[in-house]
């Protein structure tokens, strides 16, 4: 098996693949779009990204690739704690790191460390955390020192200077496993349901009436963000995570609701939640009450 994932080796995206997946054969890319393009053209059966971040939030390269093209299905996700190591080539010192090559969001990450400890340290971007890893063994870099997994330590051949850190001790980022639309996993009872929707141009309150959809059928999201559809200022979807599988009669009547609602909606999968947690439905909202529900309707339009 075929999985596609943000390289190059030694990222936090290959130690989810390898969770997801230890004996896949993993297919190195150098960016988001570009893995999910590989499931895309079927060059891989299927990719691992990164999706959300528990400090710095949804990572919009996952969201606004996930939600163009041609359409892609979420299938599975991993989350991978996180902490830092910050690495040189041998022989530099702390002192000596004026300027730091790592992702924008291992930088956030690790802000508060770098004020504390490294004041007069600039921030160099780079693709992912062993882009900048790679970049410092081989010379090429324009930084340095690197903010990496400690896997890419080993890896590149680099020295680690400082291990675990992070300003937040129990940061975590979440990965999505993502394939070309095929049969859903079954429900498991512990769900999540991916969608993007767009709303009516200027129409007063329409984000209220969306998310009415979801709230008087028990559902709970576990994320929304907004993103910018690109046309003109001003116009925005929401991608979403609402707990719950399409199976399920209450996440169907919301995506009934949305349909009739909204302009655009995007079902990009329903997938067993990392976690594992149950989702309990409110009172009146499990499958028994809606199919007792339609079976009196019906029993109406019989007499």
């Amino acid at each position: 098996m075929r999985i596609a994932y943000l390289g190059p080796e030694g990222t936090f995206t290959e130690e989810a693949l390898r969770q997801y997946s230890p004996d896949a054969e993993a297919v190195a890319c150098v960016d988001v779009p570009t893995a999910l393009d590989l499931a895309r053209q079927g060059e891989a059966e299927f990719a691992v990204v990164p999706i959300e971040n528990s400090v710095e939030g949804g990572v919009n390269a996952t969201l606004d690739s996930l939600a163009h093209g041609t359409p892609l299905m979420i299938v599975g996700e991993v989350v991978v704690p996180i902490a830092f190591t910050l690495v040189v080539r041998p022989g530099t010192r702390l002192e000596d790191v004026r300027t730091v090559g790592t992702h924008p969001h291992a930088w956030a990450q690790c802000r508060r460390w770098m004020r504390d400890n490294l004041p007069a340290a600039l921030h160099v971007p780079v693709p992912s955390t062993a882009a900048g890893a790679a970049a410092l063994a081989s010379g090429e870099a324009e930084f340095d020192a690197g903010l990496c997994s400690r896997i890419a330590v080993d890896r590149y051949g680099l020295e680690a200077l400082v291990d675990g850190i992070a300003d937040t001790w129990n940061a975590v980022t979440r990965f999505v496993v993502v394939s070309t639309p095929r049969r859903l996993p079954r429900p498991t009872g512990a769900d999540k349901t991916t969608l993007m929707v767009h709303l009516a141009h200027n129409e007063a309150g329409g984000l209220l009436a969306m998310l009415q959809e979801f709230a008087v059928r028990g559902v709970n999201l576990s994320r929304i963000e907004s993103r910018p559809i690109g046309d003109t200022l001003g116009r925005y979807g929401f991608s979403i995570d609402a707990e719950g599988h399409v199976a399920e009669e209450r996440m169907q009547d919301v995506l009934m609701g949305l349909h009739r609602a909204c302009p655009l909606v995007r079902f990009m999968g329903s997938y067993p939640s990392a976690d594992g947690v149950r989702t309990r439905p409110a009172p009146g909202t499990s499958d028994a009450d809606f199919i007792a529900a339609r079976t009196w309707v019906r029993s109406l339009l019989q007499n």
